[in-house]
This record gives structure tokens, sequence and C-alpha cells, in this order.
């Protein structure tokens, strides 16, 4: 990479960290720089995983005040955030290469209708007049469990969006504040992260200086993220989030 390639790098991790912790989907930052500055997709791919394990961690930290009482939620939800993330996992390194770029198109698309759709999910989902959302208990039950397994799936084939879809599956099956269930949100895509990462470091190509700069720039990004993240203009950063995932799409598939 050249210098200016590095800092672009640089600055995509930061913005990762912090979309990740905030909103979600902070690897349709990331994952489209890889590509710009060359690194083949499955590289990119994983780089783009492993480097973002450290910026999850910075954000559960900046949460743990609304931690407080979810021991027992996360415990239940964790297996499946583990199973999925080695079905995902196992997925990406075993199935056609040829196949990834058009299976991440479409994974980049349904993150960037997500992204999308967030706002109005969560009106609803927290309008007054609706009262509280319906609720399976303390877990979520076998539904969000399930939902748990997918998202983590996802995360472990490409990681963006599955925090997104685990907020709503958590909003719409828990009755509890959004900000908790934004903090297990963080706490179960590290888990999936971390999983992934473990195996792709043991059996997959790296680019440990795109790891390096994704790391450095998450970890700042995940702290600022859970400090001020919530100051943000989301129309904005939701609109910077799809343009530039349509434009990954756009390489993708013309690669």
């Amino acid at each position: 990479m050249t210098p200016w390639e590095m800092a672009a790098v640089l600055a995509a991790g930061v913005a990762g960290g912090a979309i990740n912790t905030v909103v979600g989907s902070g690897s349709l930052i990331t994952f489209p720089t890889l590509l710009a500055v060359g690194l083949p997709p499955i590289t990119a791919n994983v780089s783009n995983n492993i480097g973002l394990v450290p910026g999850g961690f910075t954000g559960v930290m900046g949460y743990r005040p609304e931690l407080k009482g979810q021991r027992a939620r996360l415990l239940a939800l964790a297996p499946a955030s583990v199973i999925g993330s080695l079905i995902g996992s196992f997925l990406l390194l075993n199935l056609p290469e040829s196949s990834f770029n058009v299976i991440v198109s479409v994974l980049i698309g349904v993150s960037c209708a997500l992204v999308v759709i967030q706002p109005r999910l969560s009106r609803l989902l927290t309008a007054p007049e609706l009262g509280a959302p319906p609720s399976s208990g303390e877990h979520g039950g076998p539904w969000l469990w399930l939902g748990t397994l997918a998202a983590g799936m996802f995360g472990g084939y490409f990681g963006a969006g599955q925090g997104i879809l685990l907020l709503g599956l958590m909003g719409i099956l828990l009755a509890d504040d959004l900000q908790r269930l934004n903090a297990a949100k963080n706490v179960l895509v590290l888990l999936v992260n971390s999983v992934a990462a473990v195996l792709y470091v043991v059996v997959a190509d790296v680019n440990w200086l795109a790891v390096l700069l994704v790391a450095l720039g998450s970890m700042a990004g995940g702290f600022v993220g859970a400090r001020v993240g919530r100051r943000l203009p989301a129309a904005v950063l939701r609109g910077v989030i799809v343009c530039i995932g349509v434009v990954a799409i756009v390489k993708l598939l013309t690669d």
C-alpha cells in the first residue's frame, strides 16, 4: 500500500468502528476501502473481520453501564452466535471463490436495505401509542435464538448488517430499552467476529498490514462511537453507508 492508501484504510477503520458501535454495518465502510486499495475480495473480507475485533471490544467496554443485568440473556444467546459464526466462516472458506462476489453483493444489498429501514423500525418499536413491544421473555424465546443463529451465519460469512439484524430482532422480541439492546447486540457481534477471526487466522489468507490499520482505526472508532456516537447525524450517516454499499456492489460485480 502507498502512504495515502494506508491513511485511507486507517480512516475507514475509525469510521467502521464507530458505525459498528452505534448503528452496525461498519464493514460497508472498511470492506470497500480494502477492495479499493487492491486486496482480493476474500482476503479483504477476512482481514476486515479480524481488524474490526479490537473496535468491537472498545465499543462493548463503552457500553458497560447498559450491560448490567444482561448476563443471563447473553449466556443464552451466545451459543447461537458461536454456532452461526462457525457455519458462516466454513461457508466462506469452502464455497467456490467465484460465488463470493455474487453472494456478498446480495448481502451488501440486504445490509443497505436494513440501514435504510432501521429508523422506521425503531420508531415503530418505540411509538408510545403502541406500548411496549411484544416480548418472548427475558431471553427472547426460540425465535430470537434462531434469529441470532442466522445473524451469526451472516456475520461469519460477511460482517456488514448483522448488528442491524440483531437489533431489529431484539427490539421486536424483547421488552427492554433500545440502548440496552444495542449494548447486548455489540457483545454478540463481537463474539461472532472473534470466533470467525480465530478461524481465519489459522486457515485463511490474511493481509496483516490491513488488519493492523483497521484494528488501530476501529479501536479509536469504537471508543468514540460509544461516547459520542448518538450525536452523529444519523440520516447523513446512513446515506453515506448506502452510497458506499452501492459502490462496493458495482465493484464486486464488475471485477
